[in-house]
């Protein structure tokens, strides 16, 4: 039976009548918004501080600028320096017949990831890997192996999830462990005073954190104030981490580029490796070869000795291997296979050590020299600190407004607390970044 509105009877005057009662119910609602994420729900971000360094000291057209913000390696020409080394393994790589682009496995490549745990653990003779309970999973850089760690701790630690980062610490720590849940907590570092490292209130906070908490170091070169504990101290935090069951992640990003030697710059973790911890490490082959772009870095979980220490390693590469697959899926190759030519080749590993004594020493002397010229000048205050830091960077003790003064008057940029690339300096201009900081140092305090 037909309805009186069917379309064999319809009826044009309750047509328009509907027509016109559902536009007048849309005049009366409020209009559709263009956009979910107004401003309410995404507000506009704060540029990232050292890009924005960056990008300022691009536009800047004064000819006598000095860029000291940005943490990259340059020569005494203020370039970029692709080391030699990197340039023999890419000629290899480009004459290989059998190269090709298909995906690396899961966990990356395993000449690459195999030799980069020999690297920071302390090569074939390494405790953990003699007894094989060390798994290394390829990264996007040292970024990348932080992300996957802190990952794999919010997901599976079952101590106190908590990390504590040295104060200050490399920004980036900061938004990683945030964006995955883990809860924040910082342990003096840096003693303004001194400007060296604050060792007993460092210690006291790791000693006095919940019981199994995630202490993150930076194993060489601290980055950003360029201040390390010693061998001795390093033995006394030991002590304490173990003595509160607490888990070690050590940050590598400096191996070889901060002392120019590579054992030296892994002591710190060869010891706790020795001593039986259970840790986890991140490593980026950023700066020791020139490989910023290319992202290539590794993440390494080395668990305590024992007999079920081969099935555990085994269980936690299973997990490791489903996270990087859901974010991932597979690393990149070029600067893996790069790293990987160079470390698996006694011939190029001898003069990658070579390139890393130019790089580190540049450097070294270039911390001489700033500190010699503000001692000769007779600036206010003390430098030995300079020389006395290590690493690519340098926390100078200079004050926000002093850095903002500098900028503006003698076109130098570095980070507003102070820290400098030592990188930045070089033979044609180390005399003017000095004569300015003596004259800021003077007028501003």
């Amino acid at each position: 039976m037909s309805s009186p509105k069917s379309s064999q009877n319809f009826d044009p005057s309750y047509h328009a009548d509907s027509v016109r009662r559902v536009t007048s119910l849309v005049k009366q609602m409020s209009p559709p918004s263009a956009t979910s994420f107004t401003a309410e729900v995404v507000p506009q971000a704060p540029e990232d501080p050292l890009f924005g360094l960056m990008r300022a000291y691009k536009a800047d057209q004064d000819p006598k600028k000095v860029d000291l913000g940005i943490g990259a390696y340059r020569d005494d020409n203020a370039k970029p320096w692709v080391l030699p080394v990197v340039k023999k393994a890419d000629e290899i790589l480009r004459n290989d017949p059998e190269l090709n682009h298909e995906y690396a496995p899961i966990a990356g490549i395993p000449s690459f990831t195999g030799k980069a745990a020999e690297l920071i653990l302390g090569g074939t003779d390494s405790p953990a890997i003699k007894e094989k309970r060390v798994t290394s999973v390829q990264t996007i850089s040292g970024t990348g192996a932080v992300h996957l760690g802190a990952l794999f701790l919010a997901k599976f630690y079952p101590g106190t999830k908590k990390v504590y980062l040295s104060n200050p610490t490399w920004a980036n720590h900061n938004q990683i462990f945030s964006n995955v849940g883990v809860p924040i907590a910082t342990y003096p570092y840096f003693s303004k005073e001194t400007k060296g490292l604050d060792f007993k209130g460092m210690k006291e906070a790791i000693y006095g954190a919940p019981d199994r908490s995630i202490i993150l170091l930076h194993a060489c070169a601290h980055n950003p104030t360029g201040v390390d504990p010693t061998m001795d101290q390093w033995k006394e935090l030991a002590e304490v981490i173990r003595a509160k069951g607490h888990i070690p992640f050590f940050d590598t990003a400096y191996q070889g580029f901060a002392t120019g030697s590579l054992s030296q710059d892994n002591a710190a973790v060869r010891y706790f490796v020795e001593q039986g911890f259970e840790l986890l490490v991140a490593q980026s082959f950023a700066k020791n070869f020139g490989l910023y772009g290319e992202r290539a870095g590794c993440f390494h979980v080395v668990t305590g000795p024992g007999p079920e220490a081969q099935t555990t390693i085994g269980r936690i590469a299973s997990q490791l291997a489903i996270l990087q697959r859901s974010e991932i899926s597979n690393p990149p190759l070029y600067g893996a296979r790069i790293a990987s030519t160079v470390l698996n080749d006694p011939k190029l590993y001898a003069e990658w050590e070579d390139n890393l004594r130019t790089m580190s020493g540049r450097i070294i002397t270039m911390r001489k020299e700033l500190r010699s010229k503000l001692e000769a000048l007779g600036t206010p205050g003390t430098w030995n600190h300079i020389t006395d830091q290590i690493g690519m960077f340098s926390f100078t003790g200079l004050t926000e407004a002093q850095v903002l003064k500098i900028r503006e008057e003698s076109h130098i940029y570095m980070t507003k607390n102070g820290r400098i690339s030592m990188a930045g300096l070089n033979t044609g201009n180390v005399d003017y970044v000095a004569k300015a900081i003596d004259k800021v140092v003077r007028e501003v305090q």
